[in-house]
């Protein structure tokens, strides 16, 4: 017997979120472990919020829900609002009940100013991490270290010569700039967009963008990323950048690093063997002499160092494409820096989802 379309609006629902998301879904575990660490970084809350005025959103319930923005590439917090207002998944996992208002999209932007800066962001990509070494996921002997290029929210046009603060004679939001010829640099040029952009060349293949460097330190064992730092894009600021994450999260001497040939100088290898690791970077023999040779190449650990090292790739891969970090939604390195650090921490639970077997529905 054929059915009739007949819509009725129920006037009540009995079925709450909870019961509505199935026993099987992956967000279920990964939440477990989510709001195990929100629940130890309590203290950190705490000391960025005061004892008196007006109760704002909830950190936990803010962070849950700007890591359901990473995790389904919602690409504006205007559209996240929006799909809380109608998703019981997005409901149920950021902590709403069925009939709890939803916040304004204003109202979020601003409450996450204050909580998503690069010190809190750093802290819980820490505790994430903090979870794969209490399961001895991590090695503290062989890691691998790259960058990428982080686009920034600004043109080529708001690119203009730094003592020109005159806007374009035409005016308008989306004025007219010609600026082909123009011999353009950083030390000449700055964006009136985003100040701290620079213009960058990532290879002689790729245009010249106007963005960060963002630097990863991966280690080897599961391709789980234990550093993240973001620079102004330069030539050296790579090796620098590594430099960096090595000093602060490497205490192992004897560790290995593997790298690419853009990491093969006299002056990195050199510091690198002064704080007690071994350089295991790709020989880059063109028109110069690699800064290694035979007795660091003829090894084992070497080759496999060159071959693990291309985990790193999936890890740019996934925070570009489903991260949303191939171009940053903020102005500025600072919040930039914040957002990086956020993505990788997200990028790292999905890491470990797949190592637990979160992701996979029981057969």
């Amino acid at each position: 017997m054929r059915g009739s379309d007949v819509g009725q609006e129920g006037l009540f629902s009995y079925v709450s979120a909870e019961a509505r998301v199935p026993k099987s879904h992956p967000l279920r575990k990964l939440k477990l472990v989510v709001d195990g660490i929100l629940a130890s970084m309590s203290a950190q809350f705490d000391a960025v919020y005061s004892d008196t005025g007006r109760p704002s959103i909830a950190p936990e319930r803010l962070l849950r829900a700007l890591l359901l923005q990473i995790l389904y590439s919602v690409r504006s917090e205007r559209l996240l609002m929006e799909q809380l207002e109608y998703n019981l998944l997005f409901r149920w996992f950021v902590g709403l009940s069925m009939d709890e208002a939803v916040w304004d999209a204003s109202t979020f932007s601003a409450n996450r100013e204050r909580l998503l800066n690069q010190d809190m962001a750093r802290e819980f990509f820490r505790h994430v991490l903090a979870v794969a070494r209490w399961q001895e996921l991590t090695s503290d002997e062989h890691f691998s270290v790259d960058g990428t290029l982080i686009q920034a929210w600004a043109s080529h046009k708001s690119f203009r010569p730094r003592e020109d603060a005159e806007p374009p004679a035409d005016g308008g939001r989306n004025a007219s700039v010609d600026f082909h010829g123009e011999k353009r640099t950083n030390q000449t040029h700055a964006s009136t967009t985003d100040p701290d952009a620079r213009l960058y060349r990532k290879s002689d293949a790729a245009p010249a963008q106007l963005g960060y460097l963002g630097h990863a330190l991966m280690e080897n064992r599961h391709g789980l990323i234990v550093d993240v730092e973001v620079t102004q894009a330069s030539g050296t600021a790579e090796r620098e950048a590594a430099q960096v994450m090595a000093r602060r999260s490497i205490h192992k001497p004897g560790a290995s690093i593997g790298a690419d040939k853009a990491y093969d100088t006299q002056d990195f290898v050199a510091r690198l063997r002064q704080h007690g690791l071994r350089a295991h970077v790709a020989q880059n023999d063109t028109n110069r002499r690699s800064a290694i040779d035979r007795r660091t190449t003829r090894h084992r650990g070497y080759a496999i160092s060159q071959r693990r090292r291309k985990l790193i790739e999936e890890a740019f891969g996934w925070v570009k494409t489903v991260g949303g970090l191939r171009k940053t939604r903020f102005i500025g390195m600072a919040k930039v820096a914040a957002q990086a650090l956020f993505t990788f921490a997200a990028y790292n639970l999905v890491r470990l989802g797949g190592i637990f077997g979160w992701r996979a529905a029981p057969t």
